[in-house]
């Protein structure tokens, strides 16, 4: 979809535009905190087990750190959608993250050279730092609760 495909879709649709505004203040808050979050725990983790530590970390980072942004890639893609449909896609997003992770860490299970406690701290801390990021930029984001239908 081009830029102007999407410009007139939020001109057509009040609430895209509303959902697109929270949604880029929420991947900017994510972006500037949740990377510093995961660096920090790469280092501790690296100083505590060595390299596995740091393997682990930092497969636990990115997992979390894509898991993050491909919740706020599903809230873009189903914008100008009927809310009923984006309910739809956000559970079904979220089953699907859950089953994608779940099968990565059970991939990742047998492999001895990532340390497991390294990479479950280190998506635990992205996973809540992301969350509480996104939920503090979407309560600054001025969103009206009333969107008055266009006439």
């Amino acid at each position: 979809m081009s830029e102007t495909e999407k410009t007139a879709e939020t001109e057509e649709n009040p609430h895209a535009k509303v959902v697109l505004q929270a949604a880029n203040a929420m991947t900017k808050a994510s972006l500037k905190l949740v990377p510093p979050a995961v660096l920090i725990c790469i280092v501790v983790f690296t100083i505590l087990n060595g390299l596995p530590g740091l393997l682990g970390s930092v497969v636990g980072g990115v997992l979390a750190i894509v898991s993050a942004l491909a919740t706020l890639g599903l809230m873009r893609f189903s914008a100008g959608m009927d809310p009923m449909f984006v309910m739809v896609i956000a559970l079904g997003g979220y089953v699907l993250k859950i089953v994608l992770l779940f099968g990565a860490l059970t991939l990742l299970r047998g492999v001895s050279s990532i340390h497991p406690m390294a990479l479950g701290v280190t998506m635990i801390v992205a996973i809540l730092v992301a969350a509480a990021v996104e939920f503090a930029a979407f309560r600054k984001t001025k969103i009206p609760t009333i969107i008055p239908a266009s006439r």
